[in-house]
């Protein structure tokens, strides 16, 4: 669709009228959540259990009262001083190390107060209630972080990353959390929402001014909204790979008695969890298992044999093992390579498993892997012929094949070689936002090849915009906030 506009010469004082109220359009409905109550607020800022450090941490316009009913007066800032912390009446309670942070210039933007001592649970519980009667408050989970984004330390996207980064089950989701913590994805998320304003701030001020007629020019929209449309795509595919940074894969070993499953769970355990004997149907329960292979977490799942059998237990078994697979991410199917009848029965095995657990799913074959075990105890390869081509042959007993198999893993996971480079931390909020901006860009596309009017399209612009505003948290509801930060652990 064409709009015309006049861009040079003087800007008309009614132009300027209503740019201006253009932006506070924009920017009025971006507001956050209502100023929280400005009280103090105090924590236990470590693990639950005994340690050698623990820390109280204490944030408001009380800390340097705090302070001075504990330490005898206020640290200097930002540098560690040795001191004893005393409750009301002058009882030691512990010693250690005092940090002063005035605000705005530290974590929350408030003054914050730490202190830095013995981590028995105890001790810091008694350091914690002379904090109290010295009047702060309990803080509820996440509010200290929640008070850095609402005193503009840092926006929703990384305050989020600061959980992931805590509770980070591998060393690539560490690595993403760190990323989106210091901001990366924070610009990226805020690149296209500022060229998206641009083309909305355009789409608005041509609809303002369609009598301005001194020097007229076509302006075209269909450009700027397709590669709106692109690099929207881009974001919501890399925020899809944050997400399975941050969760963590459930992988089902399955097959037949004595196909190796125990065994290759040991393998990737590097210890003797599960027990592994010649008889079949030892493994009667779904034995769980967390590893790490090539830096990615994993949640292991060993099964019983799957057979018929009349032995009530060993039934029970099966039927867990077949509940199990339901749920996985990724199936591993595994088949003892010296057994020709188990060979030759392994393709319909797993076609059968497809259709009865994953029935009508396209990802099925993606989620379901053929492993031919116990291939060092084969005289002559009789798996020819017997075994797909996408089969992988490995041997825990020799190692042969391991490495494969690891990596076709984490490629059906999506978490292959690589995979956490350049990856953010996200969340499945993220990708429900940047899903709903790429809609309505969609739409705003589709609009404007119909000629159906300029007003439309700069409504699903702000729609857009909207959307993306909801990952930094600029137009987030208050519910949202509260379910983000009720996550926290209490003392962050």
């Amino acid at each position: 669709m064409l709009l015309q506009r006049a861009p040079r010469g003087p800007v008309p004082a009614r132009f300027q009228f209503h740019f201006l109220g253009f932006i506070s359009r924009v920017f009025g409905d971006n507001a956050r959540m209502p100023p929280y109550e400005n009280d103090t607020i105090a924590a236990i800022a470590t693990p639950p259990g005994s340690g050698g450090i623990g820390v109280v941490r204490i944030s408001g316009p009380k800390a340097e009262a705090v302070a001075c009913a504990l330490l005898g007066g206020v640290p200097e800032p930002r540098a560690a001083s040795f001191r004893r912390f005393r409750a009301a009446d002058g009882t030691l309670l512990d010693e250690g190390l005092a940090l002063w942070f005035p605000g705005p210039n530290s974590y929350t933007g408030e003054d914050v107060l730490e202190l830095q001592g013995h981590g028995s649970p105890a001790a810091l519980q008694l350091v914690l209630d002379a904090v109290l009667a010295a009047g702060a408050r309990l803080a509820h989970p996440g509010e200290f972080t929640q008070r850095a984004f609402l005193n503009d330390r840092m926006d929703l996207a990384q305050a989020e990353a600061v959980a992931d980064l805590i509770a980070a089950g591998s060393a690539n989701a560490a690595r993403a959390a760190v990323r989106s913590l210091s901001g990366e994805f924070s610009q990226r998320v805020n690149a296209l929402a500022t060229a998206l304003l641009q083309t909305r701030a355009l789409c608005e001020a041509l609809l303002d001014f369609p009598d301005e007629r001194d020097v007229p020019v076509a302006v075209e929209l269909a450009g700027p909204i397709a590669s709106l449309e692109h690099a929207c795509r881009a974001l919501l595919e890399v925020t899809r790979g944050g997400v399975r940074l941050t969760e963590t894969p459930r992988v089902v070993l399955a097959g037949r008695p004595n196909a190796g499953k125990s065994s290759l769970l040991n393998a990737f355990a590097r210890e003797d969890t599960a027990i592994v004997t010649p008889v079949p149907g030892t493994t009667r329960d779904v034995l769980q298992v967390e590893v790490e292979l090539a830096g990615v977490r994993l949640t292991l799942l060993d099964t019983a044999g799957l057979r018929d059998t009349t032995d009530v237990v060993e039934q029970e078994g099966v039927r867990r093992a077949r509940a199990a697979a339901v749920n996985a991410d990724l199936v591993l199917y595994l088949v003892d390579s010296t057994d020709n009848e188990a060979l030759a029965a392994a393709a319909g095995d797993v076609h059968a498993l497809r259709l009865a657990e994953f029935p009508g799913q396209d990802a099925a074959t993606e989620r379901l892997l053929l492993v031919a075990s116990k291939v060092d105890l084969v005289v002559f390869d009789n798996t020819d012929g017997l075994l797909p081509a996408e089969a992988v042959r490995i041997s825990t007993a020799t190692g042969e094949g391991i490495e494969t198999l690891q990596a076709e893993m984490l490629r059906r996971l999506g978490r292959g070689t690589g995979e956490g480079v350049g990856v953010f931390s996200a969340r499945e909020r993220h990708v429900q936002a940047a899903s709903e901006a790429l809609e309505h860009l969609v739409a705003a596309r589709a609009v404007d090849t119909a000629n159906a009017g300029g007003e439309l399209v700069a409504e699903e612009l702000r729609l857009a915009q909207d959307a993306l505003g909801a990952i930094t948290g600029r137009t987030v509801p208050d519910d949202v906030l509260a379910e983000v930060f009720g996550r926290f652990c209490i003392g962050k």
